[in-house]
Order: structure tokens, then C-alpha cells, then sequence
């Protein structure tokens, strides 16, 4: 949810084909989640390319899963949520800052008062 955010308010696109998963704190600290298992291959069989995975979860992994199942991904272990943007939203953590979304009412000139509909006035 964190990084969907960071892409709506900078107006960056999250990279293709990446999967994530973990828990953080309001401090930004990435925490472990179970499941890593049947989340990596599911993300692998729904053609994912590169995984972010916390990493604490290393362990799972390593432990877990074949080089087999592995094949075709790259699994991308973060701590913070800054390493998980410099992942999933490269144009961010270098990047200049996206420009300020444009205010509509800036070019709205009526030529007219407007009129409320006759329902509201009342």
C-alpha cells in the first residue's frame, strides 16, 4: 500500500511485473511475513520477474525454495521502506521530484456568475 501511495502522489509508475510482500512500521522498517513459499511461486507462475521480500524472510527462502523455483526471478531483500521505492519505483530514488499536479480551477474564467440549480437554492 505504501509504495501504490508514493506512486500515486509522485505520479511515477510502480516497475512492471514486480511482486512484494512485508509489513512495515511507521518508521519504516520492513517487517517478516510467512508464506514466502507459496507467495514466491505464486508470483512466478503469474509471470512476475523480480520479488521484494523482507529481509528476514532471506532464511525462508533459502530454506524453502529450489534454485529451480527461483529460475527467472530476482528476489530483491529490503529492510526499509526506501529500499523497497529504490526497487519498485527507481525513477524516485534518484530521480527529480514529480511537478506539483496542476490546480483545474487555475484556468476556470466564467464569463457569467454561475447559477446554482434551482433544487439547491432553496
Amino acid at each position: 500500500m505504501a509504495t501504490t501511495l508514493v506512486s500515486l502522489l509522485t505520479k511515477r509508475r510502480i516497475t512492471p511485473l514486480l511482486a512484494m510482500t512485508g509489513e512495515i512500521t511507521l518508521s519504516g522498517n520492513v517487517l517478516p511475513v510467512g508464506g514466502i513459499k507459496e507467495k514466491v511461486l505464486a508470483a512466478k507462475r503469474a509471470g512476475v520477474r523480480d520479488v521484494i521480500l523482507p529481509a528476514e524472510n532471506k532464511m525462508n527462502v533459502e530454506e524453502d525454495l529450489t534454485p529451480e523455483q527461483l529460475e527467472n526471478l530476482t528476489v530483491h531483500y529490503v529492510k526499509t521502506i526506501d529500499e523497497a521505492l529504490q526497487v519498485s519505483l527507481p525513477e524516485v530514488a534518484g530521480g527529480p521530484a514529480a511537478p506539483p499536479p496542476k490546480d483545474p480551477r487555475q484556468d476556470y474564467r466564467p464569463t457569467e456568475p454561475v447559477r446554482e440549480p434551482e433544487a439547491v437554492r432553496r
